[in-house]
């Protein structure tokens, strides 16, 4: 407890036996609670676990999925137990012993002083991070942080794939844990669900861990995709919802004209460069047309950005 804030932590595991252990006792003395979602685990995860629910059972509580399901059974499960118990922060930390207990206080203390609604932790802000983390990661996260900067509105958000994150109990209650996403865009969808609802999200630099033994079941190429369409379909439901439905906002006939001008002039611009290889000349006033529609496009894909940043100024969380 800080603060007369209770604290929990929820640790999703999938056959972890080497580092489970070390999570849970790594763990600071404020944390009140340790929800351990043992997704079907074959190894001894679940027996390492329940030695330490003997000793403090207060504290360590062990859930046993039936079958796999992934993280982010774990993650869902782990956030309804807090919200049964109303636990004022909700942290989320891996199994396998990736995110330093260290950094802890950190992620929790701006929801606790009332600074933010969501902290998630930037293994990126450290320049150490691109020795340390594996180049072909590092970028695919990367690419996934921008995509993610537009399709949430989180434009100051970075590092999009980090699960070392916190909750406040009223952000908690106000996201839909029965519609999130259960895969590995599960933090990404988070992130757009608390744009739409307005809370105040907050990075916080975290220290990378790797080489410790852990086993990354991430492959970059059937991740990316998914989470890539997850993002673009999510991006125009914050559309709706949050510049139509709840308060209509012009930025949205500005994301209309250039989704729709940009890939129409450069459609119209590849066919004239064909043409010209051809050996057909194209008119001056088709080639000005297509750079017209290109340009145009262009130019109302940033305007609308910027008015989604200017928005969303608002939403970042107080610095300490």
């Amino acid at each position: 407890m800080i603060r007369n804030k209770r604290i929990a932590v929820v640790v999703p595991a999938h056959n972890e036996e080497l580092l489970i252990g070390q999570v849970i006792e790594t763990l600071p003395s404020f944390v009140d609670r340790i929800f351990i979602l043992d997704d079907y685990s074959t190894d001894r995860t679940a027996d390492v676990v329940k030695k330490y629910v003997e000793k403090e059972p207060h504290r360590v509580v062990l859930v046993q999925n039936t079958k796999n399901e992934g993280v982010g059974w774990g993650v869902k499960m782990g956030y309804k137990m807090a919200l049964s118990e109303k636990m004022d922060v909700t942290v989320v930390m891996n199994g396998d012993a990736q995110m330093d207990p260290a950094d802890l206080d950190r992620i929790v203390m701006p929801i606790v002083n009332g600074e933010s609604d969501y902290v998630k932790g930037n293994r990126l802000f450290r320049g150490e991070s691109w020795e340390m983390i594996p180049h072909h990661r590092y970028l695919g996260n990367s690419v996934l942080s921008l995509l993610t900067k537009i399709a949430s509105g989180y434009w100051h958000i970075a590092d999009s794939q980090s699960g070392y994150t916190a909750i406040s109990l009223i952000a908690l209650r106000a996201i839909n844990l029965d519609d999130i996403y259960l895969q590995y865009g599960m933090p990404n969808d988070i992130l757009i669900k608390l744009n739409i609802c307005n809370f105040r999200v907050k990075d916080v630099s975290v220290r990378p861990i790797y080489n410790i033994g852990e086993k990354s079941g991430i492959r970059l190429w059937k991740v990316i995709p998914g989470i890539s369409w997850l993002l673009f379909k999510s991006f125009f439901k914050r559309m709706a919802r949050k510049y139509v439905i709840q308060d209509f906002h012009p930025l949205v006939f500005f994301y209309f004209m250039g989704l729709s001008l940009t890939p129409i002039g450069s459609v119209f611009g590849l066919y004239l460069f064909f043409r010209r290889l051809a050996g057909i000349r194209a008119m001056p006033t088709e080639a000005m047309f297509a750079a017209f529609l290109f340009i145009t496009g262009l130019q109302s894909l940033f305007f609308a950005m910027w008015f989604d940043m200017e928005y969303n100024k608002h939403l970042r969380g107080k610095d300490q």
